[in-house]
């Protein structure tokens, strides 16, 4: 894989079930006010967090790819999905920090709701020392409590993003991002009750749902609209 010298890379994981433009916006805006390299999509195998996906793994790695053809920058990593083992970011972000070196700057990227449930997650304190975390928060998201452990971190790790850039990890930047309020669980209803998902995910993807006939999609209902 052709990398440039600086290696700035992000990291957007999540189940993808379908990918959306909530998701690729969210990596876009990471991207772009960063000046990142590279982010890199990564679909998990056996979320740790949630639910089992409804579709395959193949399936959802196929749809992220499509997705993000013809998007300088974007990458979709398949190692998760194909170590077939339960998916933690920590062992992810290690499989990255080794390929891309020791001071290459490093942001993992994810939404004020996950944050606010980070020091739950396993390692969570080695995160923060193999990398940055880029926190989108949308109007209406809930902040820390005061109290807690995620507040103490933004108290003490919180940097402007410029900053983020000049190490490899260890801050933390708070992004006031596009309300762009998606849910990949409405839109599967949505598409079993034959609703057309138009502008909420990209036109390969809405194609490869219908092809495969995805989250109860079936012909001649409305979503050939």
């Amino acid at each position: 894989m052709d990398k440039s010298a600086s290696n700035a890379t992000g990291v957007l994981g999540g189940t993808f079930d379908p990918i959306h433009t909530g998701h690729l916006r969210l990596a876009w805006e990471a991207k772009s006010r960063l000046g990142l390299d590279f982010v890199r999509l990564i679909p998990c195998h056996m979320p740790t967090h949630r639910e089992s996906p409804d579709s395959t793994a193949k399936h959802r790695l196929t749809m992220a790819e499509l997705a993000c053809i013809g998007v300088p920058g974007f990458e979709v990593d398949n190692w998760e999905i194909t170590r077939n083992e339960p998916s933690y970011s920590i062992t992810t972000l290690i499989h990255i920090r080794d390929q891309i070196g020791a001071n290459a700057p490093l942001v993992f990227i994810m939404g004020m709701d996950a944050f606010n449930q980070f020091c739950s997650w396993h390692q969570w304190q080695r995160i923060l020392e193999l990398a940055h975390l880029w926190v989108a928060h949308r109007p209406g998201n809930k902040l820390p409590e005061d109290d807690s452990t995620e507040y103490q971190l933004l108290q003490q790790l919180q940097a402007p993003a410029d900053e983020l850039k000049k190490s490899a990890g260890g801050r933390i930047y708070v992004h006031e991002t596009t309300a762009l309020d998606i849910s990949a669980t409405k839109l599967r209803q949505q598409i079993a009750e034959g609703i057309t998902p138009r502008f909420l995910l990209p036109d390969a993807v809405w194609a490869y749902i219908q092809q495969n006939k995805l989250y109860g999609y079936r012909n001649g209902n409305r979503s050939n609209d």
